[in-house]
């Protein structure tokens, strides 16, 4: 059986080609992103109707989802991609140490007592920085406004200084572009996300370079 002549591309630091591995590897980028997506989508949905039982489950399944994709997505600066994976991480550990010091929904906690924002907050901030990512590199408009809007909506609500109004107008902004920001990545061309490989690799030499000397 004859196979699939493969695609080598031009990159910065010499060519390259992609495998099986890089293409499912944004897979299950974009996969995560849908299902934080949707999770998110839901949960707002339910904070709307003032029916904040089901936003815990969905908050750790967005957390859980996102994760995947931060582990998953491709960054030239190593430092940010292990920063983004560390605030993902101390998100996650403040949501947790939430479940066990109060029996209220972990989102109606939060918003009762914003100083949470302090700890919560860092997951928010891993999401905004794939936002930051995908707008900067595919210059998407929802990212561009997802961006601003994730920590105004934190900040504003963490200092008091936003109307109600405003809040749940940047809520259910935000939970619309997240939305429309996942559907759009489910049908872009896959080689974009992978990005220059030849740049990783160099990257990786000078760092293996840095170790042994």
């Amino acid at each position: 059986m004859q196979t699939q002549e493969q695609i080598v591309y031009q990159g910065q630091f010499g060519t390259f080609t992609l495998d099986d591995h890089d293409r499912q590897g944004v897979i299950v980028y974009r996969t995560g992103l849908a299902i934080a997506a949707l999770s998110f989508a839901i949960a707002a949905g339910f904070a709307f109707l003032q029916n904040y039982a089901w936003i815990t489950p969905l908050y750790f399944i967005f957390w859980a989802a996102l994760g995947v994709s931060l582990f998953t997505i491709h960054i030239y600066l190593k430092p940010l991609h292990l920063a983004l994976q560390a605030f993902w991480a101390i998100g996650g550990i403040a949501s947790i140490a939430l479940l066990f010091m109060s029996s209220e929904p972990l989102g109606l906690y939060v918003y009762q007592h914003p100083i949470w924002i302090f700890g919560v907050g860092f997951t928010f901030a891993a999401l905004t920085g794939i936002f930051f990512k995908e707008a900067v590199c595919f210059n998407r408009f929802e990212t561009k406004l997802l961006t601003p809007i994730v920590p105004l909506l934190l900040l504003g609500h963490l200092t008091g200084w936003l109307p109600t109004s405003w809040e749940q107008a940047l809520l259910g902004g935000w939970a619309v572009l997240f939305v429309i920001f996942a559907m759009r990545k489910s049908i872009q061309s896959i080689p974009p996300d992978i990005g220059d490989k030849s740049v990783f690799e160099y990257l990786k030499t000078q760092s293996e370079k840095r170790e042994s000397n």
